[in-house]
């Protein structure tokens, strides 16, 4: 065996994704949108990675994720999935790309995965979606379903941040993806006790974000977490830094050394 390949870390394989419920291990997941961010979450260690069309709001500044394309989660997740030696990589299918048929949503899903690179896709829904998630799963491209609060369904609900209760629809969703093939599901914004009983019901591995700590593992958006958005304080963000004004104290000091003719001094100079 090369020095390479003993170096390189063993891969978080969707089978190892299912294995860790079994072995009651909680997984890890972050979200990112390009290179540089992608290598550092790997390298830290994370599990799972999630490319999500949460990048039309954090990266793009749009107000939803209803105008990210195809095209564009296929950008984004190529960057990713190309820093990524370890994690799980998972790329979100976005608003209209699964909606229309099975065939609609296993061609979109097999582009996403032949031009990012990346290991398994996701979508919004649960029995809604089930011929489509067993359409997906079915061709062997890992599926992810997503439950409670779908974004993607933001003009029917009324708006973000909405607390899922309906314990008897959500349950009878999270079995349904289950059923059809699904080897994850993302819980969001579902109340704490809702959360547990779907995780205790299904086999398959549950990953929370806004749903407390019953689920098999938790997501969170990096950029939130890092404290990059000053003006976002949801109950269920913990922020484990202060990005924004670290950045901004940088800025700052940069601009001022310019000003004053302070940077470049000489040891930043070419002789």
């Amino acid at each position: 065996m090369s020095n390479a390949s003993a170096a390189r870390p063993k891969k978080f394989t969707v089978p190892r994704f299912l294995a860790s419920k079994q072995k009651k291990q909680k997984i890890t997941m972050l979200t990112a949108y390009e290179f540089l961010s992608a290598k550092i979450l790997d390298e830290a260690g994370l599990d799972c990675i999630l490319v999500g069309d949460t990048l039309g709001m954090v990266v793009q500044g749009k107000s939803t994720t209803l105008p990210v394309t195809v095209d564009e989660m296929i950008y984004h997740g190529e960057m990713v999935a190309r820093a990524v030696q370890r994690a799980l990589v998972i790329v979100d299918m976005p608003f209209m790309s699964f909606h229309i048929s099975p065939t609609q949503a296993l061609e979109n899903a097999g582009r996403i995965l032949k031009e990012t690179g990346a290991d398994a896709v996701k979508l919004e829904g649960g029995l809604n979606q089930a011929k489509t998630i067993e359409a997906i799963a079915s061709a062997d491209i890992p599926v992810m379903a997503h439950l409670g609060l779908k974004p993607q369904s933001v003009r029917a609900i009324g708006g973000m941040g909405k607390i899922q209760r309906d314990e008897d629809q959500l349950i009878a969703d999270a079995l349904a993806a289950e059923r059809a093939g699904a080897f994850g599901i993302l819980l969001e914004m579902i109340t704490a006790p809702i959360a547990r009983k779907i995780t205790e019901t299904v086999t398959i591995p549950t990953i929370g974000i806004g749903s407390g700590p019953g689920c098999d593992g938790q997501v969170l958006v990096t950029p939130d977490m890092l404290g990059l958005n000053a003006d976002f304080h949801p109950r269920f963000l913990k922020k484990y830094a202060d990005l924004a004004s670290e950045m901004t104290s940088a800025v700052q000091a940069y601009a001022n050394e310019v000003r004053e003719g302070a940077f470049p001094d000489e040891s930043h100079s070419h002789t």
